[in-house]
């Protein structure tokens, strides 16, 4: 493909409409403002409008809010529901055991909120400063100068075959240049994961480690709903080895917010993140409050659990890292959206400066210091040995997360350490099989059912953005040793054996469910799938999540 691109300059390009890329963008424009200078920004978003790709639990610290926009309550954010009442429960299979809310999961003060609709709000602040947004564009190359630093991206062609070959729809992608890129991808950034490699970002970490969030949005009956309750969830269906638990947040509108996230560092190559979330559901606590009611969406995302000890280097020749595509998430409080906002304010105002002096190089340096000075620091450093502690199962992890909170406040005289989620997978033959109960259609649903309410759409004949490094792999090791578990943890039907009962078993890959959650390519045994993006405007289109 020798089409010659097109290309287009800003001062800043952001790569990622979430939550801490328009942060970044509102805040150089004010920065732009506050000192009488012209700068450009872009963002692009490779969901099909702002909010599409949108998912997270719905809690949120507006502290962050209120330092960005002061008057976002005038201007009217969609922060409507304010937290209530918390309360932290043990679930057997039988029972519910309310247990004492840890600090870090108190929400007084917090609001209940859909992130899709606040990135939206959040999109036309930052356009009212005259920041140009581009959704439907998905960045899919980095850019680079002769002397190696980040020049900006490119856009993905468009209209290509899935036989490789340019179709009558054809439109080459455009290149869009910048002094400095903000990459706000997201959780496990396909951008990012190539600059990781060269710049050797994570040679002074520890692996990241993750999760998956599954979650449904209901309209319950109005008897059951109480705007602002939080619930949150920890034991039955999973097993004392393996991470995980639940959330309900009551939003407005007689709407129940459910999720369901599990540790990707799970051992059981049988276990089902979808089908766990689905039994949940049929908890005697739990199904009183859907039955009757009706669910109105579905979605799925991957997030950073690493948190400190897994945060990368930031800066490059370039460029910086923001959001959770570095890994700024506070996984005892369950949250990351504000940690999130804060890093894109901090960037900008490292940015801002840097680009005020001719002789500053083309590495912005000075964002390193500025979050080890910001509030961010402090809070991951405070929480980083809870998720880790949890390696050792369930009560080890409750107890060790006890005495670091209460004992030493945060500040323990060590560190744990984390691992690689691949890695922690074992012989198939170790377990047994888990038969999960079939989807009764009203209270527990299938995949399919699930994949058509996210409202997922990919231009049909593309290249599959999911692509194999080996094409053997897929029998002769995950069939072969794990039992195929890609068909079991992807939450969208993406995965799928057939040809079992002929004896010549093959992975088909159903690219077009997919949810863009990223579970296939953290989550694979080999490392040999490798998630790269689609056609700008594909994947899924998130209403209210």
């Amino acid at each position: 493909m020798s089409t010659e691109r097109e290309s287009m300059e800003y001062d800043v390009v952001i790569v990622g409409a979430g939550p801490s890329g328009l942060a970044a963008a509102i805040r150089l424009k004010q920065l732009a403002a506050e000192n009488g200078s012209e700068l450009s920004v872009c963002v692009l978003e490779k969901g099909s409008e702002v909010g599409a790709h949108i998912l997270s639990g719905g809690c949120f610290e507006p502290r962050v809010l209120s330092e960005l926009i002061p008057d976002w309550k005038e201007k009217n954010a969609p922060l409507n529901v304010e937290a209530a009442e918390d309360r932290f429960v043990f679930l057997t299979e039988k029972y519910a055991l309310k247990m004492p809310t840890p600090p870090q999961m108190h929400n007084e003060g917090n609001y209940i909120v859909s992130f899709g609709n606040l990135c939206r709000w959040l999109a036309e602040q930052a356009e009212a400063l005259e920041v140009e947004i581009y959704p439907g564009f998905a960045a899919a190359e980095v850019l680079y100068n002769e002397d190696g630093s980040v020049r900006g991206v490119a856009t993905g062609d468009m209209g290509i075959g899935k036989d490789g070959q340019q179709t009558a729809n054809y439109q080459p992608g455009m290149e869009l240049l910048a002094k400095q890129t903000i990459f706000s991808e997201g959780c496990r950034g396909s951008l990012t994961q190539d600059l990781f490699e060269r710049f050797n970002l994570r040679k002074d970490c520890d692996p990241q480690t993750y999760g998956i969030g599954i979650k449904e949005l209901w309209e319950v009956e109005p008897a059951k709903h109480q705007p602002g309750k939080v619930v949150h969830t920890v034991g039955w269906p999973l097993d004392t080895d393996t991470y995980g638990g639940s959330f309900l947040y009551h939003l407005e509108d007689n709407q129940v917010a459910v999720g369901f996230v599990v540790g990707l560092d799970y051992k059981n190559p049988w276990l089902s993140p979808f089908e766990e979330f689905q039994r949940f559901k049929t908890h005697s606590s739990v199904r009183t409050v859907f039955e009757g009611g009706r669910r109105i969406a579905y979605g799925a995302r991957s997030l950073s659990e690493g948190g400190f000890q897994s945060l990368p280097k930031v800066t490059f020749p370039g460029g910086v890292l923001v959001g959770d595509t570095a890994g700024f998430l506070d996984v005892p409080k369950i949250k990351g959206v504000h940690t999130a906002m804060k890093s894109g304010m901090v960037a900008a105002e490292a940015i801002f400066e840097h680009l005020q002096n001719e002789e500053a190089g083309t590495e912005v340096v000075s964002f390193t210091q500025k979050i080890k000075d910001s509030w961010i620091w402090e809070e991951l450093y405070a929480s980083r040995n809870i998720r880790p502690a949890f390696h050792w199962g369930m009560w080890a992890g409750l107890g060790l997360s006890a005495i670091d909170t209460f004992l030493f406040r945060g500040h323990a005289p060590w560190t744990f350490k984390v691992h690689a989620d691949h890695t922690a997978l074992r012989d198939k033959s170790e377990y047994a099989r888990i038969d999960y109960p079939k989807p009764d259609g009203v209270l527990t649903f299938d995949r399919l059912s699930s994949v058509f309410l996210g409202s997922v759409n990919h231009e049909e004949n593309q290249r599959c953005h999911l692509q194999l490094r080996d094409e053997s792999v897929p029998i002769t090791v995950n069939y072969a040793r794990y039992g195929s578990p890609e068909s079991r943890y992807c939450p969208a039907g993406v995965y799928e054996i057939l040809g079992e009962e002929e004896g010549k078993p093959r992975l088909q890959i159903n690219a077009q469910n997919c949810l863009h959650c990223k579970t296939c390519d953290i989550k694979d045994p080999t490392q040999n799938i490798h998630w790269t993006v689609p056609e700008g405007g594909g994947g899924p289109n998130y209403p209210n999540m």
